[in-house]
């Protein structure tokens, strides 16, 4: 059996590969992702990969062309796509999410796909205040005032009159609690809390007492891995219709406490807990709005026995054994080899790999007797390259968040993360090279990018056309000294007791981002300067930018 996963790279999709890849019946897997993740890197190495941006920032002619080409040859399709953030850009959650599944379900028919999986949720479900467990024929109409749960009903139509006009295809739903697994952990910080929340005081009791609203009938949860075997479990037994997926404990606050290790909970107001969320959302402190803590609230206790029934899928972790795990994940940074999922502290091992294998790099300290190499004058020029490289990856990553709706988004998004983790390598090698840091000069490159950000260049309140231009040649700059740091690192190798073929290595890379950033800089370029309706309407009409 050949399977197509869209969104592949995601949390759900990246267990899904790993499921998929332990199943005989499955013969081969298509990956499709806006994004490219780690092809070397399991569960990602063993399938075909098509970068496809369903809805974000292509035409519906080109994507559906793109998705048809890619799902021809394919006996099921799994569609996981789902854009969560940016919260405030409706436009865009709404195109990419609803408009992106529509798109998807116009290509498996043409493309003579006979079986659609597809991803809701809880959230598509109506409120219920009972403590009664709901099957599937609960009402879809969703909570309103959440943007997730609107849409996810939106979606559910899309699916409900592509059943209507295509019989032959076989339609199932997955509506999953929430899930939750280590290798996710760093993404539901940034998606959920915020980059910048202390999540290390939630393990060990370290929080002093767990606040939760009042009336709050229970979480349900489901590990990630077990909501993959039941994706897998519906192309198996190709069974229509819609499926209940959760843990089958429900955690309450006194749970919920527990599992922090101190037992104590403070139960305040729901509307003081929203008014907080939203000023926390507001000021850009939390990721999450309130309409996240109204459908948690309001949605339904689901029943999964239709699931067991139907598909023999059985959970095979409790739902406070995954939220156990995520907890863990979330103080350890975990992560894995995407970009959605990648690891909060990219200075651990794992994370810090370039394109290449780079863990060789700074396993010996520099030998002071060596007499070619001044330690003293190493240790400024790296620690000077780290300063650039501190506000570089900054840049870039602000560069990828704000451009997400263009077609340069996936490769700058690529870009930031090797970016990321090459800022983290040059760490690594100081500290493993006993050279010195600049912690002061890196706060102020950092902080200094991050004022440069109120620059106006010529609006208040939105964003240029011509900042991608400007941004993009600062970046090249940036890139084009950093690939002076590798050859010059690479001619100096001997000396400080590492192999040059890794700075050798690095600096090819570099060159392939500096063609990337070409790319990049001829898109922007030919758009600056144009009307801004005329640069909103080019932008769907561009292929994605892949660079050399």
């Amino acid at each position: 059996m050949r399977v197509a996963v869209i969104g592949a790279t995601g949390n759900v999709g990246t267990a899904v590969l790993k499921v998929l890849h332990q199943t005989s019946e499955i013969t081969s897997v298509v990956g499709i992702a806006r994004r490219m993740p780690d092809t070397s890197a399991a569960p990602y190495a063993d399938c075909e990969w098509k970068s496809i941006d369903i809805a974000a920032a292509s035409s519906e002619a080109t994507s559906v062309e793109q998705l048809t080409e890619a799902l021809t040859g394919v006996d099921a399709v799994i569609h996981l796509a789902w854009l969560i953030q940016p919260n405030d850009d409706r436009d865009l959650l709404r195109r990419v999410n609803v408009e992106g599944t529509r798109r998807v379900t116009d290509a498996v028919a043409k493309a003579k796909v006979s079986h659609l999986v597809v991803a809701s949720s809880v959230g598509a479900y109506s409120a219920d205040e009972s403590l009664d467990r709901r099957d599937e024929s609960w009402p879809t109409t969703g909570i309103t005032t959440s943007h997730y749960s609107v849409d996810k009903v939106a979606q559910e139509r899309v699916l409900d009159r592509f059943v209507d006009e295509h019989f032959e295809v076989t339609v199932t739903r997955l509506r999953p609690a929430l899930i939750f697994g280590a290798d996710a952990a760093s993404e539901i910080q940034r998606y959920f809390l915020g980059s910048w929340m202390p999540v290390q005081l939630l393990q060990s009791g370290r929080l002093p007492f767990l606040p939760v609203p009042a009336g709050l009938r229970g979480v349900q949860a489901v590990h990630s891995s077990d909501v993959a075997r039941a994706y897998v479990a519906s192309i198996l037994h190709r069974c229509p219709g819609a499926f209940n997926i959760c843990a089958d404990d429900v955690l309450g606050a006194q749970d919920l406490a527990d599992l922090l290790g101190h037992g104590r909970y403070v139960e305040l107001p729901p509307r003081l807990v929203r008014t907080a969320l939203g000023l926390g959302h507001s000021a850009k402190l939390v990721a999450a709005d309130e309409g996240w803590l109204d459908m948690g609230l309001a949605v339904p206790l689901m029943d999964n026995s239709h699931a067991k029934h139907e598909l023999g899928w059985r959970p095979r972790f409790s739902a406070i054994d995954a939220a156990r795990v995520l907890l863990v994940g979330l103080a350890d940074g975990q992560g894995t080899g995407s970009v959605p999922l990648r690891p909060r502290n990219l200075d651990e091992p794992q994370a810090a790999q370039s394109r290449t294998d780079n863990d060789s790099a700074g396993r010996q300290a520099v030998d002071a007797s060596v007499p070619d190499i001044d330690t003293d004058l190493l240790g400024l020029y790296i620690s000077d390259h780290l300063t650039g490289a501190t506000a570089g990856a900054e840049r870039i990553a602000r560069m990828a968040t704000d451009f997400t709706e263009t077609p340069v988004f996936a490769a700058l998004s690529e870009l930031a993360d090797q970016i990321r983790k090459e800022h983290a390598f040059i760490q690594r090698l100081l500290e493993q090279l006993g050279l010195n840091r600049r912690p002061a000069a890196e706060a102020i490159a950092w902080a200094g990018e991050r004022f440069g950000r109120l620059k106006g260049n010529g609006t208040v309140l939105r964003r240029s056309p011509m900042t991608m231009v400007l941004e993009t040649e600062l970046m090249r700059s940036a890139v084009i000294g950093k690939l002076g740091l590798w050859q010059t690192l690479a001619d100096n190798a001997e000396g400080i007791g590492l192999e040059a073929s890794q700075f050798v290595e690095l600096a090819h890379n570099a060159r392939h981002q500096l063609s990337v950033l070409d790319a990049v800089h001829e898109y922007a370029r030919t758009r600056a300067f144009q009307p801004t309706d005329d640069v909103h309407d080019h932008n769907s009409d561009v292929s994605p930018i892949k660079g050399d």
